[in-house]
């Protein structure tokens, strides 16, 4: 569609009724889960358990084991069986996957010292120009980790 096209549509109301339906759609609160991807599950709960202090929800050998994070979940699975899911959407991931854990600005020293007890590398620590602090780092699977204040999309620190 080109841009004469488009100002038609939107002349013809066609764009504006669309746009008007959208914006009275029930809203998305927040994200529920997130995944990330890990072939061996054994080396991915020790490393979630121990170095990151998430607690098991629940497992299944060889598909995924599943944390509860405050009031979400996130979710580790084997690319490898989840591809061919037949009981829900197949899904899977090739190369790293990012994820950013929030943490109070207050605790980011704590948990860069937490990390290099536990030989975890850090691979960058970044102050943002407008606000709050990121540590990143890999999981086992080499998935990219981020331990981030709020503060960096200007959102309130102390519920981190």
């Amino acid at each position: 569609m080109n841009l004469g096209q488009l100002q038609n549509l939107l002349v013809s109301g066609v764009v504006t009724s669309t746009l008007l339906a959208m914006s009275q759609a029930p809203q998305i609160r927040r994200i529920l889960e997130t995944s990330l991807y890990a072939e061996d599950l054994d080396q991915a709960e020790l490393f979630y358990t121990t170095v990151l202090g998430l607690k098991l929800f629940t497992k299944e050998p060889d598909r995924h084991v599943f944390f509860r994070c405050g009031d979400q979940m996130l979710l580790i699975f084997n690319p490898a069986r989840t591809i061919k899911e037949t009981e829900v959407a197949p899904h899977g991931a090739k190369g790293p996957g990012h994820v950013a854990f929030a943490v109070p600005m207050t605790e980011l020293d704590q948990w860069a010292a937490r990390l290099r007890a536990a030989n975890i590398r850090i691979e960058k620590e970044v102050t943002w120009p407008k606000g709050g602090r990121s540590l990143y780092f890999r999981d086992p699977a080499g998935n990219c980790l981020e331990l981030a204040s709020p503060l960096v999309w200007g959102m309130r620190d102390q519920q981190a």
